[in-house]
């Protein structure tokens, strides 16, 4: 039975951390076994926040293909390509636009809250309000039967289910609607509670030294209502608490859930715990990473093989399109 296909791709507009890992990789590594996966390196997208500084794209863009190998997707399995490497885009986003209402782009609650957010930015502009047109060519382009993406995404993902349906309905059946396939909410926080991310600078990288590791986690904010050392904690509202769950034994992690609850362990010594388990969680990971960038000829192999498989398909895509439009 022939797999269903799924299509994701992530920005390059810095390294990779914990939430990327949390919140999407290991999903995208489990979907391996179950989809026939392609992920791609979205340049073209990273463009439309950061046109004015645009060599943190280049600089990225292998450095995210290095980490995607290093967490255990396989490029054998899944196809990896380069957004801007694929011409045939640009010609889907262009004809995508000639049909798409102008009210459908202005209406996207995440446009709106990304306005908002990136008041440090230019983002009034064509390419910034048209960005989930060129999603949803990327997405048909592939005839993605679903597409993984968190719950900040999926109005994007539901634009281009109805690019679909108004493509279909004025040319003739082409491309299959795509369903929202919503990963799991990272549960890890940035080092000061809020949402982990870059530009918050609150982010523990999968590059991260031991040293810097020690360091950060040194600076995370703890249970915000224990401030003293022989104060009762509640781990259920601890940041640090939440790491433990995923990177301590699960016999420690009883033993420290009691303790906090006495006071029996402070939050320096707590933390100390964790970070010894998330360097060794992070360990084989960090060996796979320098073992890549000791090949670095091997990583642009990979991606030219991915850039020339989903090139084919990009080109039987844009001919049926092509025909449907009669152009």
């Amino acid at each position: 039975m022939k797999k269903k296909r799924i299509l994701s791709g992530m920005r390059p507009t810095g390294k990779m951390h914990l939430g990327h890992l949390h919140g999407a990789l290991l999903n995208w590594r489990k979907l391996q076994e179950e989809y026939e996966c392609s992920y791609f390196i979205a340049d073209w997208h990273a463009l439309t926040s950061e046109y004015e500084h645009p060599d943190i794209i280049r600089e990225s863009t292998y450095d995210i293909i290095m980490d995607w190998i290093s967490v255990g997707l396989d490029p054998d399995v899944s196809t990896f390509f380069i957004q801007s490497h694929i011409k045939e885009h640009a010609e889907l986003h262009l004809i995508f636009s000639m049909i798409t209402p102008l009210p459908w782009l202005e209406r996207n609650p995440t446009y709106k809250e990304q306005l908002r957010e990136l008041t440090q930015k230019d983002v009034y502009t064509y390419g910034f309000l048209g960005y989930p047109v060129l999603q949803a060519a990327d997405i048909l382009m592939y005839k993605a039967n679903g597409v993984p993406v968190g719950e900040d995404q999926a109005p994007h993902v539901e634009l281009t289910r109805e690019i679909a349906r108004r493509f279909n309905h004025l040319y003739g059946e082409v491309f299959p609607v795509p369903d929202v396939l919503l990963t799991p909410t990272s549960k890890l926080l940035g080092i000061d509670r809020r949402k982990m991310s870059k530009s918050y600078d609150n982010a523990i990288f999968l590059t991260d030294t031991d040293e810097e590791i020690d360091k950060k986690v040194g600076q995370m904010i703890t249970d915000p209502q224990r401030a003293r050392r022989n104060d009762p904690g509640n781990p259920d509202i601890c940041n640090v608490y939440s790491f433990h769950e995923i990177y301590t034994d699960p016999e420690t992690v009883k033993r420290i859930n009691g303790e906090c609850r006495s006071a029996a362990i402070g939050c320096v010594d707590c933390k100390k715990v964790m970070a010894a388990g998330l360097k060794k969680g992070l360990e084989p990971v960090r060996a796979k990473r320098k073992e890549l960038e000791s090949d670095i000829k091997k990583v642009r192999g990979i991606m030219e093989e991915g850039d020339k498989r989903a090139r084919e398909i990009a080109r039987e895509t844009l001919e049926e399109v092509r025909a449907a439009v009669k152009i």
